[in-house]
C-alpha cells in the first residue's frame, strides 16, 4: 500500500454524483492532492460505464482546470473477488441489517481497508442517505487536513457493529443533500462536469434504468431530470407496487435463516 502522506486525500471514487462533487472541492475549492479508489464489483453491470465515465471526468477536469494535473493522482483499482471473507465483518452487516437494511458493498468495503491497511478513506454518504440516518447518533466532527470539517464513527462506538463496518471511513457530505450539491455545483461552475457523473447499476442502452436503487434514490433525492422521461415512469410503476414488497421479503428470509443457524 502506498505511503498515506503521498497520498494525499484518499477517496472512494465511483463516477457518481456524491463522490465527483466531493472530489472537486477537494481539487478546485481545498487543492488538496487526492488519490482516488475505485472497487470493482463482478456483480455489477455499470463496472464498464464508470470507469469511462471516471476518465472522461479526469479527462475534462484536467483540461478546464490544468493544475489539477498535478493534484489528482492515478486512479487505484481493486477487485472485490480478491477480497478474502471476514467473519467478524459479515455478522456485523447480518446485525444491522435485521434494524436496517443497506447493500453488500458495506462488507466488503471494509474488508478491503481492513485488508489494504486502508484507515480515513472518504466515503460521500450525504443527507438522505440510508447510512447517514444509521450513523448520526453515531458520529464526532473533526478537521480533515486543517481544511475543512468532516465526521467519523466516534471510538466510543467500539463493539458495535457500525463501528465494525464504518470504523475505517470518514464522511464529509454528511450534512448536505444532493440539492445542495447541486446549487453548490451549479454556482461554483461544475454543471457540465457534474452531468458527466454516472450512477445506474443496471443501464440500458446507455441509459439509467430508473428501476435500480441509485436511480431510485437519484428520483427520490431531487434529481429526477437525470432519468430519461420513460424511465422515470417505468420507476413509479416498480416503486409504486413492487418495491413495497421487497422489505417484508427481506424480513422473511432473514427470519428463515435465523431460524436455520
Amino acid at each position: 500500500m502506498n505511503d498515506p502522506a503521498s497520498e494525499g486525500v484518499r477517496l472512494l471514487w465511483t463516477s457518481g454524483w456524491d463522490s465527483t462533487f466531493q472530489l472537486l472541492r477537494l481539487l478546485l475549492v481545498h487543492r488538496l492532492p487526492v488519490t482516488p479508489y475505485y472497487l470493482e464489483d463482478p456483480t455489477r453491470a455499470s463496472t464498464p460505464t464508470e470507469l469511462a465515465a471516471i476518465a472522461r471526468i479526469t479527462d475534462a477536469v484536467h483540461a478546464q482546470y490544468p493544475h489539477t494535473r498535478a493534484l489528482l493522482r492515478p486512479l487505484r483499482r481493486f477487485r472485490v473477488a480478491d477480497l478474502a471473507p471476514d467473519a467478524g465483518i459479515a455478522d456485523a452487516l447480518r446485525e444491522v441489517r435485521t434494524r436496517m437494511y443497506i447493500g453488500s458493498q458495506y462488507a466488503w468495503l471494509p474488508m478491503f481497508c481492513k485488508q489494504h491497511g486502508v484507515d480515513g478513506i472518504e466515503m460521500s454518504v450525504h443527507v438522505d442517505d440510508k447510512v447517514q440516518a444509521l450513523l448520526s447518533s453515531r458520529v464526532v466532527a473533526f478537521q480533515q487536513t486543517g481544511a475543512y470539517r468532516s465526521v467519523r464513527v466516534a471510538p466510543g462506538q467500539a463493539g458495535t457493529p457500525e463501528h465494525t463496518l464504518f470504523r475505517y471511513f470518514s464522511f464529509p457530505l454528511f450534512s448536505i443533500d444532493k440539492r445542495a450539491m447541486e446549487t453548490e455545483a451549479r454556482l461554483a461552475g461544475w454543471g457540465a462536469l457534474m452531468e458527466m457523473t454516472w450512477f445506474c447499476h443496471r443501464p440500458l442502452r446507455g441509459k439509467p434504468c430508473g428501476a435500480c436503487a441509485p436511480c431510485i434514490y437519484t428520483i427520490e433525492e431531487g434529481l429526477a431530470w437525470r432519468v430519461p422521461r420513460a424511465r422515470r415512469a417505468l420507476s413509479f410503476v416498480y416503486r409504486t407496487f413492487a418495491r413495497p414488497l421487497k422489505p417484508p421479503l427481506r424480513q422473511a428470509l432473514a427470519s428463515l435463516r435465523g431460524n436455520r443457524a
